[in-house]
Parts: C-alpha cells; structure tokens; sequence
C-alpha cells in the first residue's frame, strides 16, 4: 500500500509538471505565476513520497527537508499567485520586505537543522505493519508552521473576502479555490495533530494545485470540479461517508458503497447499514478512532475506522466524515508473521524460545500447582534420515511432534527445542506416566511402504524451583537422559540431585585437570610385573590423581570422564614423560626395568603418536624397549591401516608393543593375525568370572599356546591368588600381574618392593 500511495503522489507531481508546461505555454499574463505555483508544490509531494516509500531514516529525513523547505516554496508562489490572480498589490514595501524575510529566516534555520538540529527530528513507527519515520518538532519547526499557517489564512481571507464581495459571475473561481484551501488546511491540521508520517493532505495540495491551473488557465463549470474530487476521493483505500450537520449521508465514494451494498438513491439508509455491519456508531462526537473485528476463522475481517469533522474558518464544525479501512490482509499478514515467529514451521509446535517464556509465565500464573517439564530425545535419528531420506525424517519429525502434544493435556505446554528433541511442560497431576510408556512402545511412524518403530527417551524434571531460569529447567530434564539406560527402548526418567553431583564432579574435574597435571597431582603408581620365577622384569604405569581436597582419585573416578571430553590426551602425555623420567633415572643407577604405558584410541585422532613418543624418548636418551607401548584392541576398530603403519614405524625405532586386555573385549583371531604386536596380555576375566572353569581354564592355556606359536610374548594381568599363578605357570604363561604379587604402588614403594624381587 505504501509504494501505491507513493506512486500515486508522484503521478500527481507528474500531473502538477504537466501544467506547469502548459501554463508556461499559456499567453495569459497570470501564467507565469501559475507555473510558479505548481512548481511549488511539486518538492512538497516528492518530499512526502520519500518519506512514505522510504522506510529508512535518512531518507525519511531527506524527504522531510525537501517537504519543508517546499512548503517555503509553495507559500512564496502563494503569494505571487494570490496578487496576480486576485489583482491586487501590496500594503506596503515594508510588509513585502517581511514576509519574505520570515521565508528567508526558515529556509536559513533549516539550512542549520543538521548542525543544531533546533527545528526537527524523525523517530521510527510501525504502521499498518510498515516501518515509517515521522517528524519529531523542535522549536524551529514551530517558527515554521507559524509562518506558513500565517500566510496561508492570509490567503484563504483574501479569497473569502474576494467570494463575498465578488459579483456572482466571479464567485465561482474564488469561493471555490477558498473552500479548496480550506479543505487543504484542515487536512494538513488533521495530518500535524495525527502524528502519522504520511501527509495525505499532499493530495489535496495537488488538487489544489491543478484548480489553480484550471480556474487561471482554462476555467470549467464547478460540476466537473465535483467530479474529479469524487474520483480522487474514489481511488482512496478507504470507504468514505460524509455527513452534513444534520447528520444525513450527502455522498459515498465507490468503496463505500461496495461495503454496505448501497446506491447513491439510497444513502438515507446509509447509518442503518453501517450499523448492521459494524454495530453501534457514536454519530453525536465529532471525533473518534475505533477498531472492529468481524467474523472468526477464515471469514474473519478487520477494520480501521475513523471520524473526522471538517470545519470552516471560524471553526465551526460543518459536517463530518467517517473513513474506514479494511485491514484484514494486513492483519492476518501480521498474525500470521507472529504465529511463524512463535511456532516451528515443521511441526507446528512452540519455538524453544517462545516455549521458555511461555513455560515462565504459566509458572508464575500458577504458583501453587506443582509442574513438571519434559525433555523428549529421539535415539539415533541420524538414522532415521540416513536409511530412509529426509522427506521421510521431515515425516517423521511431524509425527514425533504429534506424539508429543498428545501427551500433554489441552491448554498445556509443547515445543521443539532443535533437531530431534522436544519439550514439555504440565501440571505434575496431569502426567500419566503408565499412558504415556504405552504411547512411547508402540510408536511406529507409517508413511506409505516404509514402516519404522522410533526408540523416545524422555528425561523429567519436577519444578522444586520456580525461580529456576526455565532453560535451567530442561537442563535437568536433558540430564536425566543420561541415566537412560537402555538405548534401544522408549523410557521415561526422573531428575535428581545425584545427577547434578554427578554434573559438578564433571565439571569440576574438567576445569582442574590442567592445573593438576602443571602442579604433579597427577602421579603415576606402578604395577609391578614378574616372570616365571617371581622376579619384577618390569611395571604398567597406572594414572592417579593425588587430589588436594578429595585424596588419591582412582582412575575409575576421572578416566571416563576426561576420555568423554578429549581431555585424555593430556594425562597421557603426561604419563609418558614421566614413565620417561623414570626410566631414564633407572638406567643413570643401573636398574633393569621396563615401563608399559597405555596409549589411547583418541590419541591418534589428536596427535602424531609415533612422533610424541618419539622425540620423548631421545629428549631423554633411553632405550626405546625400556618403554613399551599398550594399546587395545579398540585402536584398530578404525583407520586400521594407518594404524598398522604406525604401530610398525614404533617397532622399527625399536619399541615394544603390547596388546592390551586380549579376552576381554570384542578379540579377533584376524586382527591378531595382522597386528604388529610383542606382548599379549591376557585378561584373568577368563578365570574370575565363569561358571564353567575348566572350559575358561582350555580356552587361556590355547591362547598361550597360540601366542608362543606366534612368537608373542603372553602376560596374564589380574592374577590375584596363588591358585591361579599355578594354573598359570603350568601352562607355560612369561609374565605375570596382579595383586597376588602388588597393587599398583608409588615410585618409592616399588623400587623397594623390586629390589626385594
């Protein structure tokens, strides 16, 4: 509507060039004057289509001071205007001499507006869903008002004056270029106490304007002058009724009468008709604004409608006229932009952010009734689009979402957080957990041939505290997920504070990791391992943290955690320098041992392994077998031939290396057949935990066997009682560890404990 009320102005100054041409054509001696009027109002109407079809400030504000300063303009080709047209002269030279000094003085005081800004500002407003900038008046802008309004009046009673006392023949081309004026003014009155950016009173200049034209240069009868009001005021958006005094309906324009289903014989029925489809209107006050909604659902129609009185010089009211718009695709453009912005476009749901503040708001709304929020995860749903496409895990998504507001009472709480998840929130009376594990186990999404039943997870977190940010509320309803066990059947778990312990321990052992391992709270403790005979050949450097406030920390208490967030990588090198540091003081006092330290899958993901332990061992200088590498057999579940290059790059500098816990994971025969290692250290799992002993006992003495056969060195690890070190050395086992012979012991107590073995 903006660019159309805009085009329509600047086809009305295109109008407005078009007459200056011909009055310049005209031979008539007032044609100069006339050429200058219209050229005055052209920068007025430019001015006002700039700012209406702008939407942006300093345009906005270009187009003010071009409304401005053309409306100095315009008052000076009033006044050329007025003398030729209504043959007369000046009072006096003084008085000329002043009113142009008043014009001079405003276009110098706006000329200093950018500087001192003393005559206006433009502020930014949203109308009928547009943005627009309208002036903000200063002093300076007062002086400028009070300047043109005074010569404006000046002229409208010089052509009172000239319609009164004129002989009729002449009263037409003043009376009716007065009542013009009139109208002008007050639709200027109405635009400044509006406050609406846009001056729809340009419209009425312009007209103006070409009556000008039309009374200077050509004069026609004053019924062709009714009708081209009437068409202009036709092509208006709204629906026009003016009324007389008396409160009669003296005419309609074509959008009016199209609203109320009225002819031009019947506009005595005109207030009945608007009252039928409106409902009672205050037709006694002059004023007023009023909106009207009509309908619901998609017959639903919006309106704006105003009243406005028109009033003469003397301020008597005249008549009035009600103006009303139809808005109803603005306003269902609007709420619908609102809906978009609240509501996810897949699903339909709420936005996180609009279910957050919702969820606050229902919570201070019900202080008393204990709630509940859900966090609803979908297991593996990369799955889903990777097997089936995405058109389908769109498919999905929908029907997840229709699950989950399913659950959830009418008048509740449902949005989708990102991705795959969900939430929720309801009163905590109102979750039927048994319904809803029933709704979760046979959920299965059907979309033509393709059938698939969907894993759902839904963590609780029952609101304790209100005052609780709500995304802090999800939080602990994501958290309970992790105690979802199963990761192949729909669940529903519960928060609680061990969970947040949990949480802390987590974080607390992330954020002093660092600081422990550049303090040496990080320690390694040695596990002595022995051959045959009982002697210490050798350790397995073992992590533990000797923690300021908690004590010495297991590696069951950190090692999860840090091998979830990456930072393992750190603890391992550490180990690896000091089983360096160790090695190489051995070797200063003579003492014949190795050192096993584990490398983890993720250390070949963020560093060059081969050359981190590499550059260690020359850094220290010592023998490259005395540092024998473990790696498990997870290493090679992926890049497993650069894996392979690796391990054998390791072996050719010389180091050993050992497979870790062989028996206790996912072994392979064919991995063993490929792998490049020295050592297999056999899990004693085989033996501690089996219901059929003598089958454990055939299967550990076959891998042996087998390792010998292979040139593999075998290492039993966890030999515990002196039953199975027995068992162990008949059947022809190398090496040995546990704690039938030591637990892991510092640095200290197991120098001592090697030179006593």
């Amino acid at each position: 509507m903006r660019e159309l009320f805009a085009t329509f102005l600047i086809c009305l100054a295109i109008v407005l060039v078009l007459c200056v041409i011909q009055a310049r054509k005209s031979r008539k001696p007032i044609g100069g004057s006339v050429a200058l009027l219209l050229c005055a109002f052209i920068p007025p109407i430019i001015g006002n289509a700039i700012i209406i079809a702008s939407g942006h400030k300093t345009l906005s504000t270009v187009g003010c001071y071009i409304y401005f300063l053309g409306m100095d303009l315009l008052m000076y080709g009033f006044i050329r205007f007025t003398i030729n047209y209504c043959s007369i002269d000046w009072p006096s030279l003084a008085v000329k001499i002043l009113v142009y000094l008043l014009l001079i003085i405003d276009v110098i005081q706006y000329a200093f507006n950018p500087i001192f800004g003393q005559a206006f500002e433009t502020e930014g407003l949203i109308v009928d869903g547009f943005p627009y900038f309208r002036v903000v008046p200063q002093i300076g802008q007062f002086y400028h008002r009070v300047v043109c309004y005074g010569i404006f009046i000046v002229v409208i009673i010089i052509f009172t004056v000239l319609s009164i006392k004129s002989p009729k023949i002449y009263r037409e081309r003043y009376s009716v270029m007065m009542i013009s004026m009139i109208i002008c003014g007050l639709w200027q009155t109405v635009y400044i106490f509006s406050r609406t950016p846009i001056d729809r009173s340009m419209i009425g200049f312009a007209v103006f304007g070409i009556l000008a034209y039309y009374f200077s240069i050509i004069y026609r009868p004053m019924r062709l002058l009714d009708r081209m009001l009437a068409g202009i005021a036709s092509e208006l958006p709204e629906a026009l009724y003016f009324f007389d005094m008396e409160g009669r309906c003296i005419w309609v324009n074509d959008k009016g009468k199209k609203l109320i289903d009225i002819t031009d014989k019947e506009l005595d029925k005109t207030i009945n008709r608007l009252t039928n489809l409106l409902g009672e209107l205050d037709m006694e006050t002059d004023e007023w604004g009023m909106h009207k909604v009509l309908g619901s659902g998609e017959d639903v129609r919006y309106y704006s409608l105003e009243k406005r009185s028109v009033s003469m010089d003397d301020e008597e009211v005249v008549g009035t006229f009600i103006s009303i718009r139809d808005n109803t695709e603005e306003q269902k453009s609007l709420r619908q932009e609102l809906f978009n912005a609240n509501h996810d476009e897949l699903t339909g749901l709420y936005t996180r952010e609009f279910l957050y503040k919702s969820v606050e708001r229902k919570l201070k709304q019900n202080p008393d009734v204990p709630y509940i929020v859900g966090y609803v995860d979908v297991k593996n749903f990369k799955v889903v689009n990777d097997i089936f496409g995405n058109s389908f895990g769109d498919y999905a998504i929908q029907k997840i979402g229709e699950l989950v507001d399913s659950l959830v009472p009418k008048g509740e709480l449902t949005g989708r957080l990102a991705g795959d998840t969900f939430g929720f929130a309801m009163p905590k009376t109102a979750f039927d957990q048994e319904a809803t594990m029933d709704k979760l186990s046979e959920f299965v999404v059907k979309q033509g041939k393709i059938e698939h039943r969907i894993m759902i997870h839904i963590g609780i977190y029952e609101v304790t505290e209100k005052g609780l940010d709500v995304s802090v509320m999800f939080d602990r309803a994501h958290l309970a997920l992790s105690m979802a066990g199963d990761e192949f059947q729909s669940g529903i778990v519960y928060y609680d504070d061990r969970m947040r312990d949990r949480v802390l321990w987590e974080q607390m052992i992330s954020t002093q990791l660092s600081k422990a391992i550049a303090d040496k709270q990080i320690i390694p403790y040695l596990q002595p391992q022995v051959d045959a005979t009982g002697h210490t050949v050798g350790a397995e450097a073992l992590v533990r943290w000797n923690h300021p406030e908690h004590g010495v920390l297991s590696p069951s208490k950190f090692i999860p955690i840090i091998e979830k967030n990456g930072m393992i990588i750190e603890v391992d090198r550490y180990m690896w320098r000091s089983a360096c540091e160790i090695i190489s003081k051995w070797e200063k006092e003579g003492i014949d041992l190795f050192i096993s330290v584990n490398i983890s899958p993720r250390d070949f993901y963020f560093m060059d392994v081969k050359d981190e332990i590499v550059s260690l061992v020359k850094e220290f200088g010592i023998d490259p077998k005395k540092l024998r590498l473990e790696i498990t057999e997870t290493v090679m579940m992926t890049n497993e031939d650069s894996r392979l290059k690796i391990l054998n790059d390791l072996r050719n500098e010389g180091f050993i290396v050992e497979m870790d816990d062989f028996g206790s994971g996912y072994s392979s025969l064919n991995l063993l057949k490929d792998i490049p290692v020295d050592v297999l250290k056999i899990d004693m799992v085989f033996l501690g935990k089996t219901v059929d002993n003598e089958k454990a006992i055939k299967i550990v003495q076959n891998i042996i066997h087998m390792s010998k056969d292979l040139g593999i060195v075998s290492l039993i690890e966890g030999v515990e009682t002196k039953e199975h070190f027995d068992i162990l050395l008949e059947m022809g086992c190398m090496l040995y560890q546990g704690y039938y012979f030591a637990k892991p012991l510092p640095l200290e107590e197991f120098e001592a404990f090697a030179k006593q073995n």
